[in-house]
């Protein structure tokens, strides 16, 4: 009969029990970390600075180091653009005046078949230069954009990616992987 009483006692009596109470405050940690405000027409506004002004959206990333990079590709393309104008006109010139009875000096060593070579050859040079000149100058502007992009994206030292080296302990071989910590 104990022995019925102490199974009964021990299935209803444990679920009435209760633990101590905690009467003291329960401490909570404030937020340390200052979050940046993001701007989200930032990139935007950057690369509409570059499409009006080269250079002018990496100013307004405050990359100033940018700007020279900037003219430099954009001048150096633009002067074999002029260069190689005035080339191709002065064999099309001659040759125009060749045709017309009136040969250039400059030009008689050269036959009509090389002035129609280096005509063609200065043509498509000044054409690549002006393709050239258009690469530089979209560049330009998405530089501005994706920067002004990865400017507002977080990079602490609380995010890390590390690679991770481990041993088999069965037959000793490594085991290769990455962790991602990220510590609060």
């Amino acid at each position: 009969m104990l022995k019925y009483i102490a199974i009964i006692l021990f299935l209803f009596g444990n679920t009435l029990l209760f633990g101590q109470v905690k009467t003291d405050p329960i401490l909570t940690s404030k937020d340390t970390i200052k979050s940046q405000e993001i701007n989200p027409l930032a990139p935007a506004k950057a690369a509409f600075y570059s499409a009006i002004l080269p250079g002018l959206g990496q100013a307004y990333n405050k990359k100033y180091w940018k700007i020279p990079l900037v003219y430099g590709a954009i001048g150096t393309t633009l002067y074999f653009y002029s260069l190689n104008n005035t080339k191709y006109h002065e064999f099309r010139d001659a040759y125009k005046s060749r045709l017309a009875g009136n040969p250039n000096e400059k030009y008689s060593y050269l036959d009509d078949t090389r002035l129609i070579t280096a005509q063609r050859f200065y043509q498509r040079n000044r054409d690549l230069s002006l393709l050239l000149t258009a690469g530089f100058y979209i560049l330009n502007i998405v530089d501005a954009n994706v920067d002004a992009h990865l400017l507002q994206f977080n990079v602490n030292d609380n995010l890390s990616l590390n690679p991770k080296l481990d041993t088999n302990e069965i037959n000793f071989k490594p085991n290769f992987g990455l962790a991602l910590n990220y510590t609060f």
